[in-house]
């Protein structure tokens, strides 16, 4: 890993998106974030191994779904080269064998698009406490230090679920979505899981406002049509 004492400067920051739009926004969000400058904006994968290559960069802002090549090969060729940067997934690819894939070649972050600026800005400075804890400590001497350095770039604290909404249940509900065959009413969802009406539609609602779910009308017959919910594949 390339390394710098904490407080020697800014920690410096490639962001490879080709989105123009989503490009723009990444690198103005890491702008705003205290010790950390943006020393290149890319949108391919050989634009961005040409970056590493001719600068210095301590972390990658990586879109795992690149015009010439897949994120997580983008990284193994980063390790080939030997380039030593830690990789942040920035991403809309939601599937599970990528988000493994991920976790096995040493990704330090996962941030599903889209997102707003308090998110990013809170995983980079748990990144950033990351790095000067490593660089400040050379060696670990018990399992509870090293358990630290593991955990180091997580983001701690509290959830930025909406108040009385809990992780596991929302788990729950977006792979009872996600499994369905076609919509699922929230009448449904919340039976499936032995929930009420009520609390499973809020859940369906939180899925539609992330942009992971969509409403759509179902009609029965005469009367008002019911709403459905239906996972965005």
């Amino acid at each position: 890993m390339s390394g710098q004492p904490p407080d020697a400067g800014p920690l410096r920051v490639l962001v490879v998106e080709d989105e123009p739009v989503a490009a723009e926004a990444h690198t103005a969000y890491v702008s705003r974030v205290a010790g950390f400058e943006v020393v290149g904006t890319v949108g391919t994968t050989r634009a961005a191994l040409r970056a590493l290559q001719d600068r210095a960069v301590d972390v990658v802002l990586l879109d795992m779904n690149l015009p010439d090549r897949h994120g997580l090969e983008v990284v193994r060729a980063m390790r080939a080269a030997g380039h030593p940067a830690d990789v942040i997934a920035v991403t809309s690819a939601r599937d599970l064998d990528v988000v493994r894939g991920a976790v096995s070649l040493g990704i330090v972050q996962y941030v599903l698009k889209p997102f707003v600026f308090a998110t990013l800005r809170d995983r980079l400075l748990a990144y950033r406490a990351y790095r000067d804890q490593l660089v400040a400590a050379q060696q670990v001497g018990t399992q509870a230090e090293v358990d630290e350095v593991f955990a180091g770039a997580r983001v701690a604290g509290e959830s930025r679920l909406p108040k009385g909404m809990g992780e596991e249940l929302l788990v729950r509900v977006a792979r009872a979505l996600r499994e369905a065959d076609g919509g699922r009413s929230a009448s449904e969802v919340g039976e499936a899981l032995g929930v009420s009406r009520v609390t499973a539609r809020r859940y369906l609602e939180h899925l539609c406002d992330t942009l992971v779910a969509v409403r759509r009308s179902r009609y029965a017959g005469a009367g008002r049509p019911e709403v459905e919910y239906v996972w965005v594949r």
